[in-house]
């Protein structure tokens, strides 16, 4: 069995969705610390002037835990964020087949970030029929921190190979514990594919949300995200 583990993100990017297609079973880190930089709450798309980012608003506090952090909807964020997925999709061939789904997310009232974001995940995986297994830490019990957790998760799921992805190796990962163990570790292989994007004059822009995948590419966006097909750069359409 493989196992991956990865934090709860908002509108994940390519990479992401390529690494749980690769496990049995995937870990959603949705109870550790909240990053106020990072990419818990915000992502990119590709609009009309280039990278546009959607930030869902927060209250947070200092090290709080991801799965205490609630939506500031004070702001209109649903509304923007829709209206930015319009503008810039709305020529995409494939918008109209996943907007009513994604319109629905964005008519609701959320009040916590992990409550969106996970039903965003779900819904994504559904439309690549991705059906890798996903678990919440949050409702399990995996004690440890860094590797020493990674390591406890792969051993209570019964996983015999941790996919890690090459920036965790770099950074923090501690790789003679998963050996002490006996659980093989590979290294995510990544490379941004190219596929049809709108807006030809800014060329082809990566490593963007998965929506931009999905609006551009529809049923193909699961063989091009795992590289069995692509589909050039960007296209004429604006």
């Amino acid at each position: 069995m493989i196992a991956g583990i990865h934090q709860l993100h908002y509108l994940p990017w390519l990479r992401y969705f390529h690494k749980i297609a690769q496990c049995d079973v995937f870990v959603i880190l949705d109870d550790i610390q909240y990053n106020k930089n990072g990419w818990q709450n915000r992502n990119k798309i590709k609009g009309s002037g280039g990278p546009l980012t959607l930030t869902v608003p927060v209250f947070s506090k200092y090290q709080q835990n991801l799965n205490e952090v609630k939506i500031d909807n004070k702001v209109s964020w649903r509304k923007k964020h829709w209206a930015s997925f319009e503008y810039s999709y709305r020529k995409a061939p494939f918008f109209e087949r996943y907007a009513a789904e994604l319109a629905d997310v964005y008519q609701r009232e959320w009040e916590e970030l992990n409550a969106v974001n996970f039903e965003l995940l779900t819904r994504f995986l559904r439309m690549l029929n991705i059906r890798t297994k996903i678990v919440r830490s949050s409702e399990s019990q995996f004690p440890g921190t860094a590797t020493e957790r990674l390591v406890t998760i792969c051993r209570q799921l019964g996983a015999e190979t941790y996919l890690t992805g090459e920036h965790a190796r770099d950074m923090y990962l501690d790789e003679a514990m998963f050996a002490k163990e006996g659980i093989g570790l590979v290294v995510q292989s990544w490379k941004a594919p190219s596929y049809r994007q709108l807006f030809a004059q800014q060329g082809f822009i990566p490593d963007l949300s998965i929506v931009d995948l999905l609006f551009n590419e529809g049923e193909k966006s699961y063989d091009i995200l795992m590289g069995k097909t692509a589909q050039g750069g960007a296209d004429d359409r604006t």
